[in-house]
């Protein structure tokens, strides 16, 4: 929906939860999509979120429909007052990977109270994907796989489909062994086409592209982005078929991954529900972060205090610290963001990282000629009395700065990918002060050297 939709039906439902109109309301949830009540639920307050839930809780179907669809820190406002047996009874017509996702979101001690409440070969199905980590295939994956063994027969394969309800994805038929073990896939398409007598085992395709369960979401994503995959399946180290992630949870870790590496580029944190959260909440989180750029603009300070006797004797220099600094750190969270997305998106190998390097500090060379003769003009325009070195200073600085932007800029993100550290976090504070404050020592030493000292 676009935003005048969602305003108009934001105050529909408005008006309807103060008339207490439920009748009309029931109608009302039946038209609208889950993913549009989820968008709504951000902007209720707790007495209209409460009211609407409640409403929505007659029809497990549609709740299931509905959990799958909120904000973390919503479904845990909504479940933390209920009862074990309530939630377990909201719970039971959803797939097993969104019940160990929801669970997960809970207290221990009330996860564990609702997986007492299932049936026991349900909850040991949730229990298994818990044990996962959350940013696993395994965390992610759906253990209501559809397989058959090679020997079936394409009629009996299609049959099996039909009177199949708890499949989870049926537009690739995984084939499997007498002992569990993956040996193939069928698309629908063949198997459809195919003669009535013939084996899965002549029509499989034999190379499958597979993950194991502890194998990580995004390279998971990355996987499935780069084959076309509907969905990927999870096998044991033996091949031991465990489950499958669809494309539908790919989806959702693309968007959590990018915006956490977004999140972290622009030093705040990695936590996706951030506009979730109370004012408090978002200074913590935020104030570890701007610690780094505190201790650069002091260091820059610094820097400049010990040049103050030359900074006076040539005022003009000042004007043009500003734009030393915000053009350099533009420059630099570009070539940031350029290799952060690049190893996020698989499109940048470090065996290519030589080639990069050099490639960014031309394109800081080239852009910072290009400013440098602008700025440089500008000074000499702008300042006539000042020395008639300034504009070479001036024009000078910009150029050595845009090279410094690019090289750190480059270089920090690829050096903490080597150290297997996420190159995401290199992209805020921590490049920007670096380039801070070796922007600020270049200029002034470059304007000891070219401008005689008064």
């Amino acid at each position: 929906m676009v935003g005048t939709e969602v305003a108009v039906l934001l105050d529909t439902f408005r008006r309807l939860i103060r008339r207490k109109a439920n009748a009309n309301l029931r109608r009302l949830i039946e038209k609208t999509h889950a993913a549009d009540l989820a968008l709504l639920f951000r902007y209720f307050n707790e007495p209209e979120k409460s009211f609407v839930f409640t409403l929505i809780r007659e029809s497990e179907e549609a709740t299931g429909e509905l959990l799958s669809e909120l904000d973390e820190s919503i479904i845990s406002e909504l479940l933390s007052p209920l009862e074990p047996a309530d939630v377990a009874s909201m719970l039971s017509d959803m797939g097993s990977d969104d019940m160990a996702d929801i669970l997960n979101l809970l207290e221990d001690e009330k996860a564990q109270a609702i997986l007492e409440t299932l049936q026991r070969k349900e909850s040991e199905e949730i229990e298994e994907l818990m044990a996962y980590p959350d940013d696993s295939a395994g965390g992610i994956m759906s253990l209501d796989v559809f397989s058959l063994s090679e020997s079936t027969k394409a009629m009996d394969a299609i049959t099996a489909i039909q009177s199949s309800e708890k499949a989870e994805m049926v537009f690739y038929l995984y084939v499997t062994d007498e002992a569990s073990h993956l040996t193939g896939v069928v698309s629908l398409r063949d198997l459809v086409t195919a003669p009535a007598s013939a084996e899965l085992k002549g029509l499989m395709e034999r190379d499958v592209v597979h993950v194991t369960p502890d194998t990580d979401q995004e390279e998971v994503a990355k996987l499935v982005s780069k084959y076309n995959l509907l969905a990927i399946p999870v096998v044991e180290k033996d091949r031991t078929l465990l489950g499958i992630v669809t494309v539908d949870d790919v989806v959702d870790v693309i968007r959590e991954e990018a915006t956490e590496d977004f999140l972290q580029m622009a030093g705040i944190g990695k936590d996706r529900e951030i506009l979730m959260k109370s004012t408090f909440d978002n200074v913590k989180l935020r104030l570890p972060w701007l610690f780094a750029s505190w201790i650069g603009g002091t260091i820059a300070a610094y820097v400049i205090g010990a040049f103050e006797p030359f900074l006076q004797s040539v005022i003009a220099l000042a004007a043009f610290i500003p734009v030393i600094i915000g053009m350099g750190g533009n420059v630099g969270t570009q070539s940031s963001t350029i290799i952060v997305r690049g190893f996020a998106t698989g499109r940048l190998q470090l065996s290519k990282i030589g080639s990069v390097i050099w490639k960014e500090i031309r394109v800081g060379l080239i852009l910072g000629i290009f400013y440098g003769i602008l700025l440089g003009a500008v000074a000499m325009l702008k300042f006539i009395d000042a020395p008639p070195e300034l504009g070479l200073v001036v024009g000078l600085a910009i150029c050595v700065s845009m090279i410094i932007a690019t090289s750190i800029g480059t270089l920090v993100p690829i050096v903490l990918r080597k150290l297997d550290v996420d190159p995401a976090i290199a992209s805020g504070p921590f490049v920007t002060t670096a380039i801070d404050v070796f922007g600020i020592l270049a200029y002034f030493l470059i304007a000891i050297s070219f401008i005689p000292s008064i």
